[in-house]
């Protein structure tokens, strides 16, 4: 039996290593579900209103359309992703071609004179930073992804060239956890955008304090997943961080040297140069020096060089999160301008423009880094986190974020129209799915959560084994399972802060 238990752990394992992946324009295609499925979701929420108020059928279609919409990508329609995205945007089409819900129409507010608007801009000022809608998509359905993909990549379903790497490459799962990262360097930018309206600074000692905090947790969830991981005799890939590290204690390490940078922004007073420059240096080192054989080939003899891949890609993760950070002090705020006087739609448009420059610089960037024949031909590694993995993540999530923005900007024009909290708020809950609204609210908590039930899935359950049919229905029950949390978590405004 317990030769059975270690063979069965074997062949897990190899079932997730030496991997090489696929190519980036197949991952964008399954990826780009996602947002055609939020298109029908926001044609159905501006047009018909059938979201609010939101009923037992209206979570059902929220669940089918950004859950199980993304689940089937990366899944039963995995050869044929762009055939999905036909699937959610002919009927997008053709309810939109409808006449609008006379209730909707009645509604919509009357514009405002000149004095009055300028009166409610003055009144606005005060709230520099708004909960932007589009932003919530996009961690909501980064979430979506990540807590899918955790589970359904130890089933035989989910094509291998969407799992991890071993070394060079690219793949779904890999992008994953670099936008994991980026997406939680946009949400730090909040505080110090709050300091610089207030005109102060904090001193480094207490933004290490303060970064303290925040990484406890995360060492402590760090520490239990080792224990159960280790206790459990869990099926574990060595390679991926290491015989100790995960990706728990390279969330957890990133506050305090986030900390540290804040103070180099003196001498370079920009988070993406900062970023390009981190990335720009470890590539260099990997290049110039014996690391990268040491990262790749060396034996695991002690502490460090077990846990060399988690250790030494860090600088890399360093780098995704201050890119993101950049993102987040130009799209956190109300105005792209705020020192300007153009009105609200002038301003989106600014924002719009802003973003894509972005997408395509980043994208500009990693095409030279790694092209062949015009640039310097490097190959993507998120064992290395190494320079063109940092370019491709920001590019990706920049490219992302863009495209959440400009459906908002399309289909929800009344958030950035608003003219009073109260409205902005109504606006907000009218341009954000309930689901993804709850996944971005307690994302750290229900990933913990999803963690908990993949462990206690394949624990019980044998996924090498387990035909189409059967899987299926264990990683829609299990998608059902971690939304509904999610959902009742919102419900009795819970956050749980980790």
């Amino acid at each position: 039996m317990a030769t059975d238990a270690a063979s069965y752990k074997q062949l897990k394992e190899d079932f997730v290593s030496n991997l090489s992946g696929g190519s980036i324009s197949e991952i964008n295609y399954a990826i780009a579900v996602g947002p055609v499925a939020f298109v029908l979701w926001s044609v159905l929420q501006s047009h018909q209103s059938f979201f609010s108020p939101y009923k037992p059928l209206s979570f059902l279609v929220d669940l089918c359309l950004n859950i199980l919409g993304p689940l089937l990508a990366m899944t039963l329609y995995s050869h044929a992703p762009l055939l999905l995205c036909g699937l959610f945007l002919t009927p997008a089409i053709l309810i939109y071609a409808l006449p609008p819900n006379p209730v909707i129409a009645k509604k919509k507010k009357p514009k405002l004179p000149p004095a009055a608007q300028a009166q409610d801009k003055s009144s606005s000022v005060m709230n520099t930073l708004s909960t932007k809608p589009f932003l919530t998509t996009y961690r909501g359905s980064l979430l979506v992804l990540t807590c899918l993909a955790i589970l359904a990549v130890d089933f035989r379903i989910f094509p291998r060239r969407f799992a991890k790497v071993e070394t060079w490459g690219t793949s779904l799962m890999d992008l994953g956890v670099g936008s994991f990262v980026f997406s939680a360097g946009i949400v730090a930018a909040r505080p110090l955008l709050k300091e610089r309206a207030q005109g102060r600074a904090t001193p480094l000692v207490q933004r290490l304090i303060y970064s303290m905090r925040h990484s406890l947790p995360l060492l402590v969830l760090g520490i239990v997943r080792l224990i159960s991981v280790k206790g459990l005799d869990y099926a574990e890939h060595v390679t991926e961080y290491g015989v100790h590290w995960n990706f728990f204690f390279t969330l957890g390490f990133l506050p305090p040297f986030v900390a540290i940078s804040q103070s180099v922004l003196k001498l370079i007073p920009s988070y993406a140069a900062l970023a390009i420059i981190l990335g720009l240096a470890h590539q260099v080192v990997l290049e110039s020096t014996s690391l990268k054989a040491f990262i790749l080939t060396a034996p695991r003899t002690d502490l460090f060089s077990m846990n060399r891949e988690g250790i030494c890609s860090f600088v890399g993760y360093l780098a995704i999160f201050l890119a993101g950070q950049d993102m987040g002090m130009f799209i956190l705020p109300r105005h792209a301008n705020p020192n300007s006087s153009l009105d609200s739609a002038a301003q989106r448009r600014a924002l719009l423009i802003k973003m894509g420059t972005w997408a395509a610089a980043w994208s500009l960037l990693y095409f030279f880094a790694t092209n062949f024949t015009y640039g310097a031909g490097l190959d993507v590694s998120r064992r290395l986190a190494n320079f063109p993995y940092v370019l491709w993540v920001a590019a990706f999530n920049s490219a992302q974020l863009w495209a959440c923005c400009l459906i908002e900007t399309i289909f929800f024009p009344a958030f950035y129209n608003s003219h009073d909290p109260k409205s902005e708020q109504e606006a907000y809950n009218a341009a954000t799915s309930r689901v993804l609204r709850a996944y971005n609210r307690n994302g750290l908590a229900l990933f913990l959560i999803a963690n908990l039930m993949t462990g206690l899935v394949n624990l019980t359950v044998p996924t090498l084994d387990t035909g189409p049919a059967a899987s299926m229905g264990i990683l829609v029950g299990y998608a059902s399972i971690v939304t509904g949390i999610a959902v009742a978590l919102d419900a009795m405004n819970l956050s749980i802060k980790l």
